[in-house]
């Protein structure tokens, strides 16, 4: 297959369009007809799911339900409603010669998203980047092949309807050939951006040819600090850990002051009803022995701290001091989310300004490190790296600029 083929209309797509004020009727009808033909798309989830055992962590990122369908047409309602970022004026000055100098906010262009069983990523990708005026070529995992495809059949039908070329979202082929086509697809592409495990992060980064923003990886941490509310802890630990646990901002590992040990046990009594595995260090599994399912209490080994688990397991770390939890965070953490629970003002600020992470929380849950919960619209995902873009990426993150100069026939000396 000739790739270039596809990368060239996409790139003739993004350079050719100027129909920004129909965007907003685009997204709306869209958002109506994902309702619509929810039964079509959840039949083409089904085909995905079919082939995936139940236990794979990654079965209830792929999963579809008319909740979450319901919930992806009211993100790209709430996109629609947004303001357009692009042709802001970001700065503007007149020197004294009156030469005009402008700062005005453009797209990026082409963005190229390779992403594993998140189907939901096709709405979000398309609606962020068609309403900052940007094309998208999407590189979809095999796990989601018949979703995605029912997805990007459904978008270009209704680009169809609004006279938008239809190349202004594109779906690659779901081996790897394409995946490195796509890497390689300098002039053509202008950001890739990978959504999935630190292997899928990793494997972009080190083969990409084309600037890469990084995100997904998300190994978190909360620090349960000696000042910490009971009851509040237990509250946001619980929705950190199990409100959904296959998402990056799903709580990975909980230090605890160990003047707080004695706690554990009735801060962990949700995750017990979960059924959530417990791998507690030396310290902690002394406080939990006998008040915690000895099926679901586990030593910790050196493999316990720094794992994604993107399930119902997380590690537990005892520390003497908030120096420590800052040197265990500081060591194990993807620079994703991470937070203390604390009564003390000190402890927390000295928490926040400490912590190197996109997303940093004191006494609230992790779970809030979303787009749509940070009133972005959607996300095209969350970036922890420090350049162009940190943390939940909306359409903001999906521009660049360019210097706009007027003048009247000045000439520099």
């Amino acid at each position: 297959m000739d790739y270039n083929i596809i990368f060239s209309k996409t790139h003739a797509a993004s350079r050719a369009f100027t129909k920004l004020d129909k965007v907003d009727g685009l997204l709306k009808f869209l958002a109506d007809e994902l309702i619509k033909n929810s039964e079509l798309l959840l039949a083409a989830n089904k085909k995905d799911l079919d082939r995936m055992a139940l236990t794979d962590p990654k079965y209830d990122r792929l999963k579809l339900s008319p909740e979450r369908i319901a919930n992806i047409a009211e993100d790209m309602r709430s996109v629609s409603l947004l303001d357009t970022p692009i042709g802001r004026i970001l700065e503007h000055r007149i020197r004294p010669d009156r030469l005009e100098i402008s700062k005005v906010s453009t797209p990026i262009g082409v963005v190229g998203v390779v992403y594993e069983a998140r189907p939901n990523v096709t709405f979000d990708v398309f609606s962020l980047c068609i309403k900052s005026g940007n094309a998208c070529v999407l590189k979809g995992g095999s796990d989601a092949r018949f979703s995605n495809e029912a997805a990007v059949a459904l978008i270009q039908n209704a680009l169809k309807k609004f006279n938008i070329d239809t190349a202004m979202i594109s779906l690659l082929p779901t081996d790897r050939e394409a995946a490195m086509a796509l890497l390689n697809a300098h002039g053509y592409v202008d950001i890739v951006i990978p959504r999935g495990s630190q292997g899928l992060i990793d494997f972009v980064r080190e083969n990409s040819k084309i600037p890469v923003i990084e995100t997904g990886a998300g190994i978190v941490h909360i620090y349960f600090d000696k000042t910490a509310n009971r009851e509040m802890a237990q509250t946001i630990i619980n929705n950190s850990k199990t409100r959904r646990v296959s998402v990056c901002n799903a709580l990975d590992c909980l230090i605890v002051h160990s003047s707080r040990l004695n706690d554990l046990s009735i801060v962990f009594n949700p995750l017990a009803d979960s059924q959530v595995v417990v791998y507690a260090d030396k310290r902690s599994m002394q406080a939990l022995h006998g008040r915690y399912p000895a099926n679901l209490l586990k030593p910790a080994d050196e493999n316990s701290f720094g794992t994604e688990f993107l399930d119902y397991k997380m590690a537990v770390k005892t520390v003497n001091n908030i120096e420590e939890a800052l040197e265990h965070i500081a060591r194990y953490s993807s620079r994703h989310s991470e937070a203390i629970i604390s009564e003390d003002a000190e402890s927390i600020e000295l928490f926040l300004n400490r912590v190197d992470a996109a997303a940093v929380y004191a006494n609230a849950s992790t779970a809030f490190t979303d787009g749509a919960q940070f009133g972005l619209g959607a996300e095209i995902g969350i970036s922890t790296q420090k350049l162009h873009a940190r943390g939940p990426m909306g359409l903001n993150e999906l521009t660049s600029y360019k210097w706009v100069v007027r003048g009247n026939g000045q000439i520099r000396n």
